[in-house]
């Protein structure tokens, strides 16, 4: 691990991985603490998986069409907002079931991007990068969105910390205060899809959904607020991501993966053990 510190010193591409894990560490405790309380992983799921039509989309029109400008995660923002907006219309408007629509959202966004990538030259190492992630090729540019982005989950939450709090806890009484549940509904998914986005490039699609509920889930059983489970969430996702990169660094592992299961290991660990020391604490 001590390597790991010793050459973010002096490389470039180990201060942005850095970096990066920092900034996604604060998004992700603050909105992972409160898709967790309102019990929505399952559509950040179908929201993160849908972020592959994006970026497939995207990679297709920069390499086939010749349209620079764009980058993988510039479609990742439009299929993400597009993709929350989509079920939390249904959800609140809608007669259909929420997770017919969920899983269509989730399979259709999966399906779209795989055949942009299978019709885009050099498919196959994109496709295990947007999968999988990989923090240590992260760029100035993708960096200094995920700074904006990361800037925007945090003004919104704090603006709005009340009225997200009211609808994650109990909506018919949130109703009952004048919140518009309608719109603040829509809001966090939006927060929900942005994070989505910053966490891709961490830990890829297929692990974004276990570092946005692990460490916020782990942070509710340490907690008995929920400002408190988001600092803590924070602080448990920032000792996910240093821990993770420097102990994958030394012996060349996936470090998406590595940050997923240390973050796995201490939610069960708290999970397993958490019982028996209230068990002691009222026995005294």
């Amino acid at each position: 691990m001590l390597d790991f510190f010793q050459d973010a010193l002096r490389y470039t591409f180990l201060q942005y991985a850095l970096i990066t894990g920092v900034l996604s560490a604060v998004a992700c405790g603050i909105v992972g603490s409160y898709v967790t309380v309102r019990r929505i992983s399952y559509i950040a799921g179908a929201i993160a998986h849908s972020v592959l039509g994006g970026m497939g989309a995207a990679r297709y029109l920069q390499r086939n069409l010749g349209w620079e400008f764009l980058s993988p995660i510039h479609g990742a923002v439009f299929a993400a907002l597009l993709s929350a907006i989509i079920i939390g219309m249904v959800s609140l408007y809608g007669k259909e079931r929420e997770d017919t629509v969920v899983s269509a959202v989730w399979a259709i966004g999966m399906a779209v991007g795989i055949i942009f990538i299978t019709r885009t030259a050099g498919y196959n190492e994109d496709l295990m990068s947007y999968l999988f992630g990989n923090i240590l090729m992260v760029r100035r540019i993708d960096l200094l969105l995920i700074v904006g982005l990361d800037l925007l989950v945090v003004a919104v939450s704090i603006l709005f910390y009340h009225q997200l709090e009211a609808i994650c806890f109990d909506e018919e009484f949130a109703r009952l205060r004048g919140v518009s549940v309608e719109f603040f509904y829509l809001l966090l998914l939006c927060l929900t899809a942005l994070t989505v986005v910053t966490l891709v490039q961490v830990v890829g699609i297929v692990m974004v959904i276990a570092l946005l509920s692990l460490p916020a889930a782990t942070a509710t059983f340490l907690t008995r607020q929920l400002w408190q489970t988001i600092l803590v969430a924070i602080g448990l996702n920032l000792l996910f991501m240093v821990g993770g990169l420097a102990l994958s660094y030394r012996p060349d592992l996936p470090a998406g993966a590595t940050i997923i299961v240390l973050a796995g290991m201490i939610y069960l660990l708290v999970v397993t053990a958490g019982p028996f020391f209230r068990r002691l604490g009222r026995r005294k």
